[in-house]
C-alpha cells in the first residue's frame, strides 16, 4: 500500500528535505485517509490518479519549492508570527502574513483552486497536493513562529550531533516518537497508534474540538485558528526553556513527544474532515 511512500521517503531523506519531515507528513496523510468517506476516496483518486496514495505525495510540496518553477511557494509552508515567546504567543493574519503569502493564505487559496473545475487537471492535482502538505505544516508549532527563524537559528544537539531546534521538531523527534524512519512498518504502526487514540483512546473526547472549524467556505478563518492553536505551544513548551546548546534527547524530548504526537494526530484528522467537505461540495 505504501510502496510509493517508501521510495519517496528514501529520496527525500537522501536530499535532506524537511518540514514535519517525510515520516511526519506521511503519517498525517495516512491518518487522513483512514477518515475519508467512500465519496472522498473516489474524489481524491480522481484528482491524484488511480493508485496514487496521499502519503506518497505528502512531501511533494517540499520538493517543488526547491525547483525554479516552485520557488514562489516557499513562504506558503509557514507563517512568521511576530510575537514574543515564551511570554506572549499570538498569530495575526494582517500582521504576520505579507503579500508573498503564508501557510494560512495558501490553505485558503488551494481550497478554492482544488474546487475550480475551470483549472487543468494538473493544476487541481497540485492544489490537492499542496493542501495535503500544508494542513500538516500548520500543526507544527515552529511553522507558526518568527522567533529565531522558526527555531532554525537555535543550535541544539540530538544524540550528541549538532542540529537546530526546527529540524529536531520536524524530523529527529518525530522519528524517535515513531520508533524509526524510512519504513512502511514504522508508518503503519505510528499511524495506527494515533488512530486508536483518536477513535477510542486519549484523544477521543477532544477530537471534535479539532474540527470545530471545518467549513471550507471560511478556509482562511479555519486555517488561522489552526495556526493559533499550534503557535500557543511555543509559549507553553517549545520555546519556554533556554534551548541554545541543549541536548534534546532527554528531558526536553520527554515533554515534546506528547505534543508532537497530538499535533500530527490533529493534522491527520483535520485533513480527513477537510477533504470530506471538499468532496461533498464537488
Amino acid at each position: 500500500m505504501h510502496y510509493q511512500f517508501t521510495l519517496a521517503l528514501s529520496m527525500l531523506l537522501a536530499s535532506g528535505a524537511n518540514a514535519w519531515g517525510a515520516l511526519g507528513h506521511a503519517t498525517v496523510a495516512d491518518i487522513a485517509d483512514n477518515y475519508l468517506t467512500s465519496d472522498a476516496k473516489a474524489w481524491v483518486s480522481d484528482i491524484l490518479g488511480s493508485g496514487v496514495s496521499m502519503p506518497s505525495v505528502s512531501t511533494w510540496a517540499d520538493s517543488f519549492r526547491n525547483t525554479v518553477p516552485g520557488r514562489f511557494s516557499a513562504p506558503f509552508h509557514y507563517i512568521d508570527a511576530a510575537d514574543s515567546p515564551p511570554e506572549s504567543c499570538s498569530v495575526g493574519l494582517s500582521r504576520d502574513c505579507d503579500s508573498g503569502g503564508c501557510v494560512v493564505s495558501a490553505i485558503a487559496n488551494y481550497t478554492e483552486r482544488v474546487q475550480d473545475t475551470r483549472l487543468s487537471a494538473e493544476d487541481q492535482k497540485q492544489a490537492l497536493q499542496f493542501l495535503i502538505h500544508f494542513i500538516g505544516d500548520i500543526t507544527n508549532p515552529l511553522h507558526n513562529e518568527a522567533e529565531a527563524i522558526g527555531g532554525n537559528d537555535i543550535k541544539v544537539t540530538w544524540n550528541g550531533k549538532d542540529t537546530n531546534l526546527h529540524s529536531a521538531w520536524d524530523t529527529q523527534m518525530v522519528e524517535e516518537a515513531a520508533g524509526g524512519r524510512n519504513s512502511t512498518e514504522i508508518l503503519d504502526t505510528f499511524s495506527q497508534t494515533l488512530i486508536t487514540r483518536i477513535d477510542s483512546g486519549s484523544y477521543s473526547i477532544e477530537k471534535g474540538t479539532w474540527v470545530s472549524c471545518a467549513d471550507i467556505s471560511t478556509a482562511s478563518e479555519c486555517a488561522l485558528a489552526w495556526s493559533q492553536d499550534a503557535n500557543a505551544y511555543n509559549c507553553e513548551y517549545v520555546l519556554k526553556y533556554d534551548e541554545p546548546g541543549l541536548e534534546l534527547n532527554g528531558e526536553y524530548y520527554a515533554g515534546a513527544k506528547p505534543i508532537i504526537e497530538l499535533q500530527i494526530a490533529k493534522g491527520g484528522y483535520r485533513l480527513g474532515a477537510w477533504l470530506n467537505a471538499l468532496a461533498s461540495a464537488s
